[in-house]
């Protein structure tokens, strides 16, 4: 048995094809003409590629589900201690530093128009035509943690310094954010529950210990080595790979 029909069989009707293939186009578009290059780098063919991205869905979606185990009212009391309600904000985000340290020139103006400025000159197609207007809790994945964290630290009408943003590709991009106006934080932490239930998930998804808690628990309960190259180095986080076998593919230990 392989590690990604370990998985298929307890989560496969879980994960689609559809779902693989927006993942394995994006990183298309991402390195762009350098992706054969990144796969070959990487010992993946763009099938082998495809395998991989199926499997890590499946290890996503099996963590997932034990994260939901975790939704605990203790657990839950913990996440709201941290927990940062919604603010109204907008935002300007360009990709150059220079120009970064203009727009905050203007921005900082006496007078200005933080949202025309942002109309004509943020670089983010999803706020820019609202003049940057955008609404996030500490909860929120669509505003990166250092804009949020510097949104919090603000009082109303207040407007950051340049806060620089490096991608997972290391690109960085440069971000200057207005707090318009901010909630008081209410005592009763069941008035966001549902907000604080996507802290607890996120945080137990991103836990590598967790991770290798349920993944290893997965392939120990098939008996499964990892022998395979194009997986190995997806899992040896979770597992120890047969660093002796030169076998092709995964397999079960007899």
């Amino acid at each position: 048995m392989t590690i990604q029909e370990v998985f298929e069989k307890s989560y496969g009707k879980h994960v689609t094809e559809k779902e693989v293939t927006e993942t394995f186009n994006k990183s298309k578009s991402t390195y762009g003409t350098a992706f054969q290059q990144v796969l070959a780098r990487a010992g993946l063919t763009e099938d082998t590629y495809r395998e991989q991205i199926r499997t890590n869905k499946l290890v996503e979606y099996a963590v997932k589900k034990a994260a939901e185990k975790e939704l605990t009212d203790a657990n839950y009391k913990k996440a709201y201690e941290s927990y940062t309600p919604e603010v109204t904000a907008q935002i300007i985000k360009v990709d150059n530093q220079d120009k970064a340290k203009e727009v905050l020139a203007k921005a900082k103006a006496e007078g200005a128009d933080f949202g025309q400025i942002a109309k004509e000159n943020s670089t983010d197609k999803k706020t820019k035509d609202k003049g940057g207007e955008v609404k996030f809790d500490s909860a929120s994945t669509d505003v990166p943690d250092a804009v949020k964290k510097a949104a919090f630290a603000l009082e109303a009408n207040g407007i950051s310094d340049v806060i620089t943003v490096k991608s997972s590709t290391y690109s960085s991009s440069y971000y200057i954010v207005k707090l318009n106006s901010k909630s008081e934080k209410s005592a009763n932490w069941k008035d966001y529950k549902k907000q604080l239930k996507n802290v607890i998930l996120t945080q137990k998804q991103n836990n590598r210990t967790f991770i290798q808690r349920i993944v290893a628990k997965e392939l120990q309960a098939a008996n499964i080595k990892v022998k395979d190259q194009a997986f190995q180095n997806l899992f040896s986080q979770y597992v120890k790979s047969d660093s002796k076998s030169t076998s092709s593919s995964s397999s079960s230990s007899k």
